[in-house]
């Protein structure tokens, strides 16, 4: 992670862990803060900060909607993991949480943080009444059927199988491309009106920087170190899953990283704010080594 981002990755991690601790200690609560508190990069709450920040939204308005996004995604990769799933044993460099808990525990953690989201901005006291109801449909809709759900749900229908270019983009724009846009949006949205006439052009950077960090955990599948990455490496291969290098080549798909930083760049420069960190996270997520 950029050194410029380390302290918002710091926020987020103690405001998670203050948050969690609240609830009485069991073996659910446990599995819960097992996985949401076992690191990572912390990417789509840092992207709700840096889009706050552009406007001018305080930081601590901001701690809900972060906590919240990185519930879901949590929620999204225990589940991920399950051997009805990816059937993966490690995450985050750690046992998967139905390694470390068992199967049964781990759905139901997933269930738990999917519900903690939306007690997060539902309860926050910092944001009016009309943004949260803006906030919960905004991340609902990202999270279920019109995005990361239906996006797993075609992934796992496309392995053993060739599909096009097209349908693997499609794809990800569902899995991984609905919370990173929703993210920023989630951003946007806490930020009030000042953001909302630079939504598409928000969007449009959303959508440029999701499809890039998608190909780039393509790549990482066949050139990363499995100590840094945190996760086995060739795990697509192993479950025959179509990706970018596979349908176009190495070198194509890291060309097709750039073509998509050059995008994402040219949507900032469509906002009269400083959008530099925006900037640098783009770099990052096509330069990243796990």
């Amino acid at each position: 992670m950029m050194n410029s981002l380390k302290p918002l990755q710091q926020r987020i991690d103690t405001f998670l862990a203050t948050f969690i601790s609240q609830y009485p200690e069991c073996k659910l609560q446990q599995a819960v803060s097992y996985s949401l508190l076992a690191g990572g990069k912390r990417i789509r709450p840092i992207l709700v900060y840096l889009t706050g920040q552009i406007f001018n939204c305080p930081l601590s308005k901001l701690d809900e909607p972060a906590a919240a996004i990185e519930a879901i995604h949590t929620y999204s990769l225990i589940h991920d993991d399950l051997p009805a799933m990816d059937n993966d044993d490690l995450r985050r460099g750690k046992p998967t949480c139905h390694i470390q808990f068992g199967e049964a525990e781990a759905i139901l953690a997933g269930d738990a943080l999917q519900s903690l989201a939306f007690t997060l901005l539902s309860e926050s006291q910092l944001i009016d009444n009309q943004s949260k109801i803006n906030l919960i449909m905004e991340l609902s809709k990202a999270s279920g059927l019109a995005g990361m759900c239906l996006g797993q749900s075609l992934d796992l229908q496309a392995e053993h199988q060739t599909i096009s270019l097209e349908q693997l983009q499609q794809i990800h724009c569902y899995k991984t491309g609905a919370l990173i846009k929703s993210a920023i949006r989630l951003g946007a949205i806490t930020s009030g009106d000042v953001a909302k006439p630079y939504y598409h052009a928000l969007d449009n950077y959303a959508q440029a920087i999701g499809l890039a960090f998608q190909i780039q955990d393509d790549i990482l599948d066949i050139t990363g170190e499995q100590a840094i990455m945190g996760k086995p490496q060739g795990s697509d291969i192993m479950h025959e899953k179509s990706t970018y290098p596979a349908l176009i080549g190495l070198d194509n798909a890291i060309k097709m990283t750039q073509q998509l930083y050059q995008q994402a760049i040219a949507s900032l420069e469509q906002i009269p704010y400083n959008s530099r960190s925006l900037r640098d996270l783009a770099s990052y997520i096509i330069n990243r080594n796990s």
